[in-house]
């Protein structure tokens, strides 16, 4: 609170009002405490009230009243502890970022890929639910539809903050449409969720990048690019390869190329991090790890079951056809909060 009154007065003052990048470094602080200060608040105005009806109990007139005053303000102050206590749990300085979504067909072959092509569509149903922004910036059909793979830019408030708790490998059991005997398949996509990178965030030697253009090869039977844009990006020190051709631009595939890679690397320099740091091992949910197993959707039985926290609905059908996600994000959210509050 005292920090918030302290902002407030540095914006109104003259010596600030001439220097954008302070007043936006101003009210970014404040914006990111201003939830807690307001609850504090309203904490603090409980307390007093307590304080002050407890005057008038020795009032016959007003002591109904007093009582009525102290039993609410009671019954608020725990639950307005445990709000505040959210709220000040350490946040992940990435959960502000929007990400590159990449979703890519494992086990399973055609089903994999037509799989892959559900979960694409459910986490767009579900950004459009958030209104954020869609940007496709790679992708390999299947042969009997769907995705081979799929990389996806996602921007808008809070993305990383929702979504990061897909990363991982995603198990499908149905009966494939090509399937003469009714016999139910298991097939794997793999999803990776990672956020988007500024260019002060991570530094790229140009000595480190091999860079070759190609020849495109359509997708999925579409008509091939006569013109050599396609793009391949080689980070000599760490072995990434990312390659780009959706655009006919070879400026533009090599831009989205390196906006790839870089939040890749970022994920690389995130993940040894959190290596490093065994105690926030202790307070996440899961490893994030892309080849971990987090979540199986069932078909037959309309079951969609999150193996970390032991979540089972059995509203398959509406969460992939609508998008609403919101469910399993808030239990995963609460999940890593209590987690959090534990470890503290």
């Amino acid at each position: 609170i005292e920090r918030y009154q302290e902002i407030d007065k540095s914006l109104m003052s003259e010596d600030i009002m001439n220097d954008i990048s302070k007043i936006t470094e101003l009210s970014k602080e404040k914006n990111k405490i201003e939830p807690v200060v307001f609850k504090a608040r309203e904490y603090i105005q409980a307390c007093e009230a307590i304080e002050e009806n407890k005057e008038f109990l020795s009032d016959p007139e007003m002591v109904d009243i007093a009582k009525e005053e102290i039993k609410s303000a009671e019954a608020k102050k725990p639950i307005l502890e445990e709000e505040i206590q959210i709220l000040l749990l350490p946040k992940d300085e990435n959960d502000g970022r929007n990400i590159f979504l990449e979703i890519r067909a494992g086990a399973g072959g055609d089903e994999a890929s037509i799989f892959t092509g559900d979960l694409y569509n459910m986490y767009i149903r579900y950004a459009e639910l958030n209104e954020w922004k869609v940007e496709i910036i790679s992708s390999s059909e299947g042969t009997n539809g769907g995705y081979k793979e799929i990389v996806i830019l996602i921007k808008g408030n809070e993305v990383y903050a929702k979504l990061k708790y897909e990363s991982g490998v995603h198990r499908v059991q149905r009966v494939p449409e090509t399937e003469s005997q009714g016999r139910v398949h298991t097939s794997a996509v793999s999803v990776a969720i990672i956020p988007e990178v500024d260019d002060i965030d991570i530094d790229i030697k140009a000595k480190d990048l091999k860079i070759d253009v190609m020849r495109s090869s359509g997708n999925g039977g579409q008509s091939v690019n006569t013109t050599d844009s396609a793009v391949r990006i080689t980070h000599l020190p760490s072995g990434l390869v990312v390659t780009n051709q959706d655009g006919k631009s070879q400026h533009k595939n090599k831009d989205k190329a390196m906006k790839v890679l870089k939040a890749r690397l970022f994920d690389l320099e995130m993940k040894q991090k959190q290596k490093d740091e065994k105690d926030t091992r202790k307070s996440q949910i899961g490893s994030g790890d892309r080849s971990e197993k987090i979540r199986t959707y069932n078909y037959p039985q309309n079951r969609i079951t999150d193996h970390r926290i032991g979540l089972t609905l059995y509203k398959l059908d509406n969460i992939i056809e609508s998008g609403n996600m919101s469910e399993i994000s808030s239990a995963l959210i609460t999940e890593e909060q209590a987690l959090k509050m534990r470890n503290i």
